[in-house]
């Protein structure tokens, strides 16, 4: 159902606020007066730049501009609301300061409204969710329509026509792939930015969308996207993981035709285990086998002080992922990001732990999600249930083969004329218990041990003098690791990487 029959039906059954979430006000605006014509009430306007003014012509009502408390005092003084369609634009920043005053005068006009002495809606324009508690349930939520891929495909196509020009099917899907995500506005202005630029719409132009969805992502402050340079040769070991990626991705590059034949949509996988061992790594490199940007959910970021804020801060992480799909979602440290929720913790975060988890059950979008965790052990076993991720694989001390690996690809990246000289069967044996991230320090400080004496190569001597002063994380963490590794070798939901 679409928003202008959602508002036309709340509307119809008297529901007092109804609140607009979207910043396109021009797109708004249309259909608003679109709705109007079937309505036939009278429209008016509140905005911060004009105070009072017609809705259609935005002519001001008054020579002095009325602020929002003014105007909603004298709208609700006599009779001027009734038979009216009330448009407030601007007004998330007066419900979310201290001003009890329109906070006040709302939840009046709305107690009017429900006991039938006035004929009135209200509509909130605002790309802000804010909801005082007070009038809290007088008001109901609307979102944008999201532009659908076959609109978006039908929107290039009338753009082309214009200016008589035509695109091959297979660019014209990948355009609209592309574009997935972007509001029309966005859309329109690339187009023409394209146009502009090139004369034509053409392969090149798919790096404009993505840097546009780039800024998308940067002004949400809730996810981040990451630019991945890592690819699957740069993980030392771990073959099990690999090959399971690897379906996964031959799956995800040809997802509607996989579906067809009856394959479900890929969930994601839980990557847990001891630290330092390639779980983040794995994430980005998941990024790119599937071809697809990664976004990465921060914790930090979705926890807002307002009522319900951190609820409404999840929700738009996990729209602007599924409207940017087809994407990999990266959750890291999962346990520290849903602290608490195993019965302790606070409420609010035992609600977005609930809400992630409902959403990871039943999400039907391109969303591929990577959560890496070190210790889940405290976290409620709801989280490793069937169906929850595709998979879990649990991510241990690398064993001598994949030490051996390890090696080679950070001498490889560094000192690639240098390998055949490396004793490896002596390096690999002096690191037992090393994490990944350990016998990369080790790399890196023997190669700029190598440059600081003057030496014209890397030596397995260089090598060794670094592993003998690096304590390795299973002296540090002798115990706790000893605990983790306990804790996933019993579980049977747990599925070894190498």
């Amino acid at each position: 159902m679409n928003l202008k029959t959602n508002l036309r039906q709340y509307i119809d059954a008297g529901y007092p606020i109804l609140y607009i979430d979207a910043y396109e006000e021009i797109k708004i605006d249309e259909i608003i007066s679109s709705l109007n014509l079937e309505l036939g009430k009278k429209l008016i306007e509140w905005n911060a730049a004009d105070g009072l003014v017609d809705f259609e012509n935005k002519t001001p009502y008054f020579e002095s501009k009325f602020g929002l408390s003014e105007a909603l005092a004298y709208l609700n003084s006599g009779n001027e609301l009734n038979n009216q369609i009330l448009v407030l634009k601007d007004a998330h920043t007066f419900l979310k300061s201290e001003e009890v005053e329109v906070t006040a005068l709302l939840k009046r006009i709305c107690q009017k409204i429900i006991n039938g002495q006035i004929d009135t809606t209200i509509l909130v324009v605002s790309p802000v969710v804010s909801i005082p508690k007070e009038i809290e349930k007088f008001v109901t939520v609307f979102e944008m329509d999201t532009v659908t891929q076959e609109e978006i495909k039908e929107h290039v196509k009338e753009i082309l026509d214009m200016y008589e020009m035509s695109v091959s099917d297979n660019l014209l899907d990948e355009i609209a792939i592309a574009f997935k995500g972007l509001s029309s506005y966005e859309i329109d202005t690339l187009i023409n930015l394209s146009l502009a630029e090139n004369g034509d719409i053409s392969q090149r132009d798919l790096k404009l969308i993505f840097e546009q969805k780039r800024q998308i992502i940067m002004k949400s402050n809730t996810l981040d996207m990451i630019n991945v340079k890592e690819k699957k040769e740069d993980i030392g070991g771990l073959n099990n993981l690999k090959k399971w990626l690897d379906r996964k991705a031959v799956i995800y590059k040809d997802i509607d035709r996989a579906m067809k034949f009856g394959v479900d949509m890929p969930k994601g996988v839980l990557i847990a285990g001891i630290p330092g061992c390639g779980k983040s790594l794995t994430a980005k490199v998941t990024s790119a086998m599937f071809e697809v940007p990664l976004l990465k959910l921060d914790m930090g970021r979705i926890m807002g002080k307002y009522l319900g804020e951190s609820e409404t801060n999840m929700r738009k992480a996990i729209e602007l992922a599924e409207t940017i799909s087809p994407c990999v979602l990266w959750v890291d440290e999962l346990e520290k990001g849903f602290a608490g929720t195993d019965g302790s913790g606070h409420e609010v975060t035992m609600r977005l732990f609930a809400a992630f988890l409902t959403w990871l059950q039943e999400k039907t979008s391109p969303v591929f999600v990577v959560a890496t965790a070190n210790d889940i052990s405290k976290m409620p076993p709801e989280l490793l249930r069937k169906g929850r991720f595709d998979d879990i694989f649990y991510v241990d001390l690398p064993n001598k083969n994949e030490r051996r690996s390890i090696f080679d690809i950070h001498i490889r990246k560094r000192r690639p004329a240098d390998l055949d000289k490396i004793d490896f069967d002596r390096i690999t044996d002096k690191t037992e218990g090393f994490s990944g991230a350990d016998i990369e320090s080790v790399v890196v400080e023997a190669v700029e041990d190598a440059f600081a004496n003057g030496q014209s190569e890397l030596t397995t001597e260089n090598l060794v003098k670094c592993i003998e002063s690096t304590k390795s994380l299973s002296d540090i963490m002798k115990d706790k690791i000893k605990n983790l590794q306990k804790f996933y070798k019993e579980n049977s939901n747990f599925k070894n990487a190498t």
